[in-house]
């Protein structure tokens, strides 16, 4: 299952605040053209086939294509160096690509400090 820690809860919980309806936040995940593991979050809409569920409060999207590779990741808004905060995604033991692909699968910081941002990459929330 996917989580948040309460640091990174807090944070979302401001953001979304001062956007209309208070929306909840969709993550992804996917694998790049290296077979590294890139994160993604920003606030989206609920879609039919979205897993949806709560987490310190905040409301959490994830589609179908993005839930096993989530499956034991975990958000956490940091101080990376010191006055620089920026939210990190952790996985326990992350998946590897499927496609034969060459890569570590090691988990990647995520974007920014803001909760619009997406992944270390650019890796969307597709």
């Amino acid at each position: 299952m996917f989580m948040l820690t309460p640091a990174a809860a807090e944070q979302i919980i401001r953001a979304a605040q001062e956007q209309p309806d208070n929306p909840p936040l969709r993550v992804a995940a996917k694998f790049d053209d290296d077979g590294e593991l890139v994160y993604g979050m920003g606030f989206d809409a609920e879609h039919g086939d979205d897993m949806a569920f709560q987490s310190e409060g905040v409301r959490i999207l994830i589609s179908p294509p993005s839930q096993s590779l989530l499956d034991g990741a975990t958000l956490d808004f940091v101080e990376v160096h010191p006055g620089e905060y920026q939210f990190v995604f952790s996985h326990d033991q992350a998946p590897m690509p499927q496609s034969g692909s060459c890569g570590s699968g090691s988990s990647s910081a995520g974007g920014g400090g803001g909760c619009g941002g997406c992944g270390s990459r650019g890796g969307g929330c597709a």
